[in-house]
């Protein structure tokens, strides 16, 4: 009788102690939860406010590019701690349970969920922290932004903005702006040369084609001139071919003496004696105050600048997050869509910050805007991912990134094998396939053989397609390896 009383007696401590907790840590955790939000608006109001202005300030670029960073931390602090225990949902939906199994779902008396939940509420402390005591000495910088000139009309909504210019990278971009406008003393005989480096479509040209478009450096050079590694033959003949095939009256402007800016695009590297030529040919017969760019993936650029060299990186994860989101849910409130938040947060995660993969995947995803096709496609991801990873021991994105070939499986024919062989881009005035490779990849479209996708048609400058050779082919199945796929039911063999 005394072992049952003190079961009892124990059992009843242990809820009122847990009722206790729960009912002073929930106002607690709403609290964090409100005033982190609170936070975001904020500081998303001053970057809005920020990318729509004229700013020429380095100090003052840097502070907001802190900013916009610590918003990004912060927007996936909280969708993370928003998001993460929607695992396991949906139960009658077999594209669910594959994606959790009921066994796994999260549970309060789970520890490793306990966990989960106090690393993420220290998370949101310190994202809140750090945002606002950034606010707080921003109050000044708000001031001083008042001052500068608008670029364009705002957007109403953040989604239509990023459809319509770059995305972080408004810090750079007045970099090489200033670097276009700068004359140093007695430079007349110099030719200033900025080499930007970074990997393969990281947004190189993206960077610069928007420079290019900046009213300052329109109305600073007379021609701008776009040359690419086929163009370095001989350096007077390059020149005088990339005036032929850009401006008509460029020749013309040479004699008058006007400022001259050529951007250089590079694809692999360059042989040194070339670059020496072109440039000694151009230091000739450029006009005082001309000035050159380099692209390329490769750093062994940087030796040929006059100046520092300017190197892009992908963007972090908390910043691709917020990119992605915002691509896929428009002005939705994910909030009211906890469960499409949550799947849309896991494809982020594996798409391993690849921008052409963020654009097709998030038109796919609102397309489709379905719950069981969001499953489906976030099972045939993880799945091509791990069977690759697994296979050649690298991540598929890391060859998309570096434009290497990379074998993909088919969602809806998992018989076939689809191969993506090559990436190039194409000028807006060319023809581009039809095909998509949303609709190869996720679609039940029938081809064979070798043909080219449509990757993705940027509606920024320099406004490229972005094009697949690719190639469809049975994939040859074993007798043993058919009977324990169609047993499994797995999406790939």
């Amino acid at each position: 009788m005394e072992t049952f009383l003190s079961a009892v007696l124990g059992e009843l401590i242990s809820r009122s102690i847990n009722f206790i907790i729960n009912k002073w840590s929930t106002p607690l955790k709403l609290n964090m939860e409100e005033s982190l939000q609170r936070a975001l608006l904020r500081a998303q109001v001053i970057i809005e406010e920020a990318m729509g202005r004229q700013i020429t300030n380095q100090a003052m670029l840097l502070q907001l590019g802190i900013l916009r960073d610590a918003m990004h931390r912060g927007y996936y602090a909280l969708d993370a701690f928003r998001y993460q225990p929607h695992y396991g949902e949906d139960g009658n939906d077999p594209a669910a349970r594959r994606f959790m199994p009921l066994s796994k779902v999260p549970s309060a008396k789970d520890p490793y969920f306990s966990s989960r939940t106090i690393q993420f509420q220290e998370q949101l402390r310190e994202a809140l922290d750090r945002l606002s005591s950034m606010i707080v000495d921003l109050n000044e910088l708000v001031m001083f932004l008042m001052s500068y000139p608008r670029l364009y009309r705002q957007p109403y909504s953040m989604h239509i903005l990023l459809g319509n210019c770059m995305f972080g990278r408004q810090m750079e971009a007045e970099l090489v702006i200033n670097f276009l406008l700068h004359t140093k003393p007695h430079s007349s005989e110099e030719l200033d040369v900025l080499p930007v480096v970074g990997p393969f479509r990281v947004g190189k040209s993206t960077l610069i084609a928007h420079v290019c478009k900046d009213e300052r450096v329109c109305d600073y050079f007379s021609e701008i001139l776009w040359l690419h590694n086929r163009d370095f033959m001989d350096g007077e003949l390059t020149f005088r071919q990339g005036c032929a095939m850009n401006r008509r009256n460029c020749l013309s402007n040479l004699k008058k003496g006007k400022r001259l800016l050529v951007v250089i695009e590079l694809y692999g590297n360059l042989c040194e004696d070339a670059w020496n030529r072109f440039y000694l040919a151009s230091k000739q017969r450029f006009p005082g105050g001309s000035k050159i760019i380099v692209t390329s993936c490769s750093d062994k650029i940087v030796k040929f600048g006059t100046t520092p060299a300017l190197t892009l990186e992908y963007m972090s994860l908390e910043a691709y997050w917020y990119f992605f989101k915002t691509l896929t849910f428009g002005s939705m409130d994910t909030e009211t869509r906890p469960r499409f938040a949550q799947l849309a947060m896991e494809i982020a995660r594996l798409q391993n910050r690849s921008i052409h993969s963020a654009y097709i995947t998030s038109y796919l995803l609102r397309d489709n805007f379905n719950l069981h096709f969001w499953c489906k496609v976030l099972i045939f991801m993880r799945g091509f991912i791990q069977k690759h990873i697994s296979k050649f021991g690298v991540h598929p994105f890391d060859l998309v990134n570096q434009n290497k070939p990379v074998l993909h499986g088919r969602m809806a024919s998992p018989s076939e094998e689809f191969m993506i062989c090559h990436r190039y881009h194409r000028f807006p005035d060319e023809e581009v396939p039809e095909i998509r490779v949303q609709d190869v990849l996720y679609g039940s479209i029938k081809k064979h053989g070798k043909f080219e996708v449509l990757v993705w048609r940027s509606q920024i400058p320099p406004y490229y397609s972005y094009v697949n050779a690719c190639e469809i082919r049975e994939r040859k199945i074993t007798g043993a390896k058919r009977k324990h796929c169609m047993k499994d039911g797995a999406t790939f063999c």
